[in-house]
């Protein structure tokens, strides 16, 4: 019943909760980085053509329990700006789905990824409502393609929070909002979510259970540190995407 129709043996089931667990508590904990983690475990079990979708009800779910968790934390000012940038991108992502090459996506995501988190704008000011605008359309666009953007976004909630709690509630707030959408958008699109309850159920339930050893791991975290730990994530997830992305070019 667990796994009937998925293509997973128990194993595979078992080591999917394990890692949904361990993503959540890194995200928890540093902000993001547990979403690329899941994601490399979910492709070696799963379809490619399923990735995407479930991929983004496990972080739909994991982004949600943190943002409610720490709900208090949440910079409320930039969700509309953001939110309404992610209803248009997510609409023009899902008609472009199938005609965009993601190795040229991948490119662009980590190389601006890379300038968000070490150029000077980002470092002198804090954005403002039309930078949540644009990076709420443009990562709505690439999540349909990349899944995991959340080292696009967290450079954006870095900059305009004062402390790591900020950030971290803010971050899941706004991925909350762009999963939230690129479902529906795989709904409408068709994709059948039925087959895999089960193990969307498994996910979410070691997911939230992560999500909450992480919070208390981050109130323990001095504010240098997690800056620091922050910075560099993200910037090894860039380094990443620009790796894969040139990887699918040349091959």
């Amino acid at each position: 019943m667990l796994i009937d129709g998925t293509g997973l043996d128990l194993w595979g089931f078992a080591i999917m909760c394990a890692v949904s667990f361990a993503g959540s508590f890194i995200a928890a904990s540093l902000g993001l980085g547990g979403g690329l983690l899941v994601m490399a475990t979910m492709a070696s079990l799963l379809p490619p053509q399923v990735l995407i979708p479930l991929h983004g009800i496990v972080q739909l779910g994991s982004n949600a329990g943190r943002a409610a968790i720490m709900r208090s934390h949440i910079l409320t000012h930039v969700v509309p700006p953001f939110l309404i940038g992610t209803v248009i991108g997510a609409f023009i992502g899902g008609n472009l789905v199938v005609t965009l090459p993601t190795a040229i996506l991948q490119l662009v995501l980590g190389a601006f990824v890379l300038y968000a988190t070490w150029g000077p704008k980002m470092k002198t000011q804090a954005p403002g409502k039309r930078a949540f605008f644009g990076i709420g359309f443009f990562g709505a666009l690439a999540t349909m393609f990349v899944g995991a953007t959340g080292p696009l976004v967290a450079p954006f909630a870095a900059a305009a929070s004062e402390k790591r709690q900020e950030v971290v509630a803010t971050h899941a707030t706004m991925m909350t909002i762009q999963h939230g959408f690129k479902i529906v958008a795989f709904g409408v699109l068709g994709f059948a979510f039925g087959p895999y309850i089960p193990l969307l159920c498994g996910l979410l339930a070691c997911g939230f259970v992560g999500t909450w050893v992480g919070k208390h791991t981050l109130n323990a975290l001095p504010e240098r540190a997690f800056r620091v730990a922050l910075k560099t994530v993200i910037t090894l997830l860039a380094i990443r995407l620009l790796f894969v992305g040139v990887t699918k070019l040349v091959s």
